[in-house]
């Protein structure tokens, strides 16, 4: 069974759908699902999600895209979302350069903030860096992030930053870009990790593996990446997905 550590099966695109959809994905083999939150309203349907489907598990954060306007009062709310004993971890929480739309001084203090709270929550972090590399692993040393861990998700750094993360406990989450054509340097990064420190995830409904690449992503789809990890590392599919299950496993603390 493949234990999936990044969704977004709150977003309008599953609407249609939804029910139909989570009901069926325990037969396809997917054990567990960590959905993850983008914004305070999303928190809350990560929530509800949890509730009503007794293979998914929440994480509650704001997403660096969305913190332009986050205030104090919201880290009391994602605290009082936390208290569920389904909440296991914060986030997806971060930096993101690449659109910039939050102010990048912004995006710095909510990271910051909200690495505070989950350490006070005693929660794993779920950790957005898209183009921002330095300024997220400088917080990440400065707020000792360490404490609690996480992973780092859709991982686009290099390969020293990666054994740097590693060597602080934190995971590396690989989704479908490991199966595009020109992703060379996930691919060897993928290679030359161990396999105990590797998280897989769709990030759905975005970032679908080749042959769906374009499509609305979902879980069942991870199996392509399962397949792609394991051609790269020479091991059988099975391996793979035993040691990213029980990774996964481990980090959210759930048996």
């Amino acid at each position: 069974m493949i234990f999936e550590s990044h969704a977004h099966y709150d977003d309008e695109r599953f609407d249609d759908d939804r029910d139909s959809l989570l009901d069926n994905l325990p037969n396809k083999g997917i054990e567990y699902v960590v959905n993850a939150a983008a914004d305070i309203d999303s928190s809350y349907k990560c929530v509800e999600l949890s509730k009503k489907y007794n293979y998914i598990y929440a994480a509650v954060g704001v997403h660096p895209d969305d913190v332009e306007n986050m205030k104090k009062d919201d880290l009391k709310i994602l605290t009082d979302l936390a208290k569920y004993e389904k909440v296991v971890a914060v986030g997806e929480i971060g930096l993101d350069y690449h659109y910039e739309n939050s102010h990048r001084e912004a995006q710095k203090l909510w990271f910051t903030e909200q690495i505070e709270l989950a350490k006070c929550l005693k929660l794993p972090i779920i950790v957005h860096s898209r183009e921002a590399a330095k300024d997220t692993m400088d917080i990440i040393k400065s707020s000792n992030a360490k404490e609690i861990g996480g992973v780092i998700h859709c991982y686009s750094g290099s390969l020293e930053l990666a054994r740097e993360y590693i060597k602080m406990g934190f995971y590396i989450g690989v989704g479908g870009v490991v199966t595009f054509k020109n992703a060379n340097k996930l691919k060897e990064i993928v290679k030359e990790l161990p396999i105990e420190n590797i998280l897989v995830e769709t990030d759905c409904p975005y970032l679908a593996p080749v042959p769906n690449r374009g499509k609305r992503n979902d879980s069942s789809n991870l199996r392509y990446i399962v397949e792609k990890i394991a051609e790269l590392k020479n091991m059988q599919y099975d391996e793979v997905e035993k040691h990213t299950n029980e990774n996964a496993k481990k980090l959210f603390k759930i048996k």
